[in-house]
């Protein structure tokens, strides 16, 4: 077979859609059939398989992916590339176009993936936890094993398409296989069906699991919990359970990636003359000294108080910010106090005040602008 660039084959542009893949392949597979192309059956073969390869390779997103970089060589199998499938017969590519296959049936389907929202308080996200969750799913029938027969029978070979899942439609020179309307498909019939499931295999129930959250997990990350997902039909694999995790405010804290922030109040003694506060961190209580003349707003970061990455990687830091508090409902005593205070301030305010000094200058010099 040629090695003719597979978009020049099915004749697209190389960002085609995979639905304009399919289109066009279909488009060649009828024009090339042989039973349209009798006087050259033979090269006729010959784009058919052409155009099958191509499309086999451009269809499947990693093969795509290492054609485009690679070209040829990229899926050659005798060349350490990614395998594919020979080209066919014509009834095998006919049933790509169509669908369903030729042999033995159709598969019984796998099982669909779950996905489960879990809820965590920060602390559990932080250090971990086992947590008990309860899944609406659909599990193999314990009274037939998930294979839909009744107990004592079981599924018998269909007799109209005799195993095979597909029957042969022939329509002047077109010949097309379609899935058993007998069978749908599977090419086994249940003449005796479960009770509990009905013949389905699967039945509805509530399934509770152990979930082990590790530490340090965030918003966004998720856990698989392989074969926890629906059972698939007639007793084919299970799907996956996808737990996705969403981590819920907290009352003090607040998570940037690795580091913890969290604001605490201090008094206008505290921050003028300096002192100690109790910070609380998720191990504990820490004391904290501010140095006097602190202002509102100013950051302190305690290393190795934040999270610990769940991929591994130093722990995050604790950042606190402290925020100087006015105080309310004063008596007259106290106003009076601080209305001397603030006097005696005044009095040289460039020296106790700085930044309102500067501001009241810079202030003074945009109105002489004007």
């Amino acid at each position: 077979m040629s090695k003719r660039d597979y978009y020049e084959v099915l004749g697209v542009s190389r960002d085609a859609s995979k639905a304009d893949l399919k289109k066009a392949y279909r488009r060649l597979a009828m024009k090339h059939h042989p039973d349209r192309n009798t006087d050259n059956s033979e090269a006729a073969e010959e784009k058919f398989k052409e155009a099958k390869a191509a499309h086999e390779i451009l269809s499947d997103a990693n093969k795509r992916a290492a054609y485009d970089q690679y070209g040829h060589a990229g899926v050659d199998p005798s060349m350490g590339g990614g395998q594919s499938r020979g080209a066919g017969g014509f009834e095998d590519i006919f049933s790509d176009i169509f669908g369903g296959g030729r042999r033995g049936g159709q598969r019984a389907q796998r099982g669909s993936d779950l996905q489960y929202n879990l809820e965590l308080t920060l602390e559990e996200a932080v250090f971990g936890d086992e947590v008990k969750i309860r899944v609406p799913t659909m599990s193999n029938c314990k009274t037939c094993s998930g294979s839909g027969a009744k107990k004592g029978s079981s599924a018998t070979t269909c007799a109209t398409c005799g195993g095979a899942g597909q029957v042969r439609m022939q329509q002047g020179y077109f010949a097309v296989q379609q899935a058993c309307p007998q069978c749908r498909g599977k090419g086994k019939v249940i003449k005796d069906p479960c009770t509990d499931c009905h013949g389905q295999g699967r039945i509805q129930e509530q399934k509770t699991l152990s979930v082990k959250v590790p530490a340090g997990v965030d918003t966004g990350d998720r856990i698989r919990l392989s074969g926890e997902g629906e059972a698939g039909e007639q007793g084919a694999t299970s799907g996956d359970l996808y737990v996705q995790m969403h981590v819920k405010a907290h009352d003090i804290f607040q998570r940037d990636d690795n580091d913890l922030h969290c604001e605490m109040p201090i008094s206008i003694g505290t921050a003028a003359l300096g002192g100690e506060i109790e910070v609380p961190t998720l191990n504990g209580k820490l004391r904290l000294k501010i140095p006097s003349e602190t202002q509102t707003g100013k950051l302190f970061r305690m290393r190795g108080k934040g999270v610990k990455p769940v991929r591994g990687g130093a722990t995050g830091d604790l950042l606190c910010r402290v925020m100087v508090e006015t105080p309310v409902k004063l008596s007259n005593k106290q106003k009076d106090l601080i209305k001397e205070f603030e006097k005696s301030i005044q009095a040289d305010s460039k020296h106790h005040s700085p930044k309102d000094a500067s501001w009241g200058d810079r202030m003074k010099k945009f109105f002489d602008n004007l």
